[in-house]
Formats: structure tokens, sequence, C-alpha cells
């Protein structure tokens, strides 16, 4: 049956969860059958466009033509990116978290920057950040920050931000002016769909409520509304301190602490697999992604595609675009490589 049929059943609607769930996936169909309809017909013009310059010889078509081939092949190559979003979980909102590194202030400053260069990409891309915890540095810069990313294919583009985050500058806090090695980790996990079952056993869980500290008004210091759940069983520690009541604290903790055992069982099975067929697949977690230089050269350098620019500022103010689509790339070569030695 296909999602029309099912939307114009009488019974739809008793079941409101599932009927969302059919009624967004029918309305993305519609919009993808729609672009390419689209982009068919915007090529067609085109092409007449091109057949009437060169029958009446008037070069005053040069510059329509010109606008209209430059629009379609930006639309093109995105939708060449939107086809590499082939993950499970790709289409999902982001749960993104960042911890400043050894270091002190200059590695918090550090931490910073890169949440700003990510909030700067999401505002850009028309993405909503949603603040789940921030704890800011002992004098300057942010020593952990979550949030979540929400929209379309939030969690798709942002996977290929995984790993650990390297700065090389001069510090600005360091008077003698010595050229400093920074580092931050970020983690990226999708929100989960409600219908994906995390099993958690709530007698494993310790369950804190304590005072917010962060931004978010005069509230947060009067009463106990952040939450903080650690999973005994593997260690996991979260905490959401930023909505305005303990209700919305917690349910938004159950949300970030369900990421995070999914996350922990798909590097499982991920270990597993690489095991089972002998293949040497690196698990990103943890390991440094990119470099960002400041000093003695301007460079950002991704270490597993080769991607890398010396525009740093512009890098730091959200233009990532190079290194989410080197990686989405990347991750398609690679799994063509796996199945050609299979």
């Amino acid at each position: 049956m296909d999602l029309d049929m099912q939307m114009s059943d009488p019974d739809f609607w008793n079941d409101p969860d599932k009927a969302k769930i059919v009624s967004q996936e029918a309305t993305k169909l519609k919009e993808e059958v729609q672009g390419h309809d689209d982009l068919a017909e915007e090529a067609a013009e085109l092409h007449e466009l091109c057949e009437m310059a060169l029958e009446d010889g008037d070069p005053s078509f040069t510059a329509e033509i010109e606008r209209q081939y430059n629009h379609l092949l930006r639309e093109l190559e995105r939708r060449e990116v939107l086809l590499l979003l082939s993950g499970e979980y790709d289409s999902c909102n982001a749960i993104m978290t960042f911890h400043a590194g050894a270091g002190g202030t200059e590695a918090q400053d550090w931490t910073q920057i890169v949440v700003r260069m990510y909030s700067r990409w999401a505002e850009q891309h028309g993405y909503k950040i949603r603040m789940i915890d921030y704890q800011a540095g002992d004098e300057a810069g942010i020593k952990s920050c979550a949030f979540t990313v929400e929209g379309e294919n939030a969690y798709g583009y942002l996977k290929s931000e995984k790993g650990v985050h390297r700065l090389v500058r001069i510090s600005p806090f360091d008077a003698n002016a010595r050229r400093h090695t920074s580092f931050t980790a970020v983690d990226v996990m999708p929100e989960l769909p409600d219908d994906v079952e995390v099993e958690i056993n709530m007698d494993d869980v310790r369950v804190d409520y304590f005072r917010a500290s962060g931004a978010g008004g005069q509230h947060v210091n009067k009463t106990s509304s952040a939450v903080r759940m650690t999973h005994i069983p593997t260690g996991i520690v979260v905490q959401c301190q930023n909505e305005r009541s303990q209700v919305q604290n917690r349910e938004m903790c159950m949300k970030y602490l369900r990421a995070k055992l999914f996350e922990l069982e798909e590097e499982k099975k991920e270990r597993l697999r690489a095991e089972l067929t002998g293949t040497q697949q690196a698990i990103e977690w943890g390991s440094q992604i990119r470099s960002y230089v400041f000093h003695p050269y301007t460079l950002v350098k991704d270490h597993r595609t080769g991607v890398e620019t010396g525009n740093i500022q512009a890098v730091a103010d959200g233009d990532i675009d190079m290194f989410i689509e080197g990686y989405l790339q990347f991750l398609k070569n690679r799994s063509n490589k796996m199945k050609e030695e299979v």
C-alpha cells in the first residue's frame, strides 16, 4: 500500500504518531519528485535558450545563459550530495557535544570557537540550535557544551564532524606569545525517533537534580530544575539544564542518554564487523580528524580526506561544507571498495 492510500484511509489518524511519520515521509518524497521535475524543466529551458542564441547569433543571451547554467550546476551538485545521505538515521536531528582538552583557558577558548563555527553553519543552512547543557570556562571560553541541531538531514551532514579537532596558534593568553597546540573533542549522535528501541533499565540509572547555573533567566537558580543521569553499567553521564522545567530537562536527558547508549552499541557492532571481515576499518571516535593552523601559516586540513583550505577565517565562520561533502564522498568510496574486496 503506497503512502497516499494509507493517508486516505478514514482510520489513518487513529494512530497520531504513525500518521505523523507517514505524512512526513510522503511530503519528503513529493518534494524529491518535484525537485527532479523542476531540474528537468530548467535544463530544457536552458537548452531552448541556447538554441535561440545560436539561431539568432545574438550575444545578448550570453549573460542569461551563464546565470541559468550556474544555478543549474549548483542545484545538481547539492542534489548529488543529498544522494550520499543514505544512512538509516541520516535524516534525523543531531546531538552534538563538545569537551575542551587539556590546556586550560587556551583549550576552552578553542572549544568556544568550534561551538561558534557549528552554530554559524547551522544558522546558514536553516537549522535550529537547541541548547542542552553549557559549562563556561574558568576565565574564558567553554569547558563543555551540548546542543541539538534540528532539521532535515542534520545528522547526515554533521556525522562527519565527530572526533578531535586540533588548533595550532600563538595563544592570546600567553604573555610570552608562544605557539600552543590545543584540542577539543566533538561527538555527534542522531536524535533517535521514538520507534527506535533502546533498552534502558531505569534501575541502572541514577537521577540527580540540581540547580542550573547557565543562562536562562532567574528561575534557574531558584529551583533544582537541572537533571543529571548516570548509567551505572557503562558509566555514561548526561545532563540537561537549559530547559525551563525539571520535567523538560528530564525528557531531554532521556533522549541524550538513549542516543549515547545507541552509539555505544553501534560502535560494538562496527568493531565486530571489522573483526569478522578482517578489514582494518577505522573507528573515528576519539581520533584526530582535522587540524586548524593559524601560525606559522594558515591552513585547515582534514586528515581523513585530504581536503584543505587556507581560508581559515571563513571556516571559523561556518564555511565547512567542503569538509562535510568530502567526508560523505570518502564514505561512499570506502564502501564501494569494501564491496569490491568482498
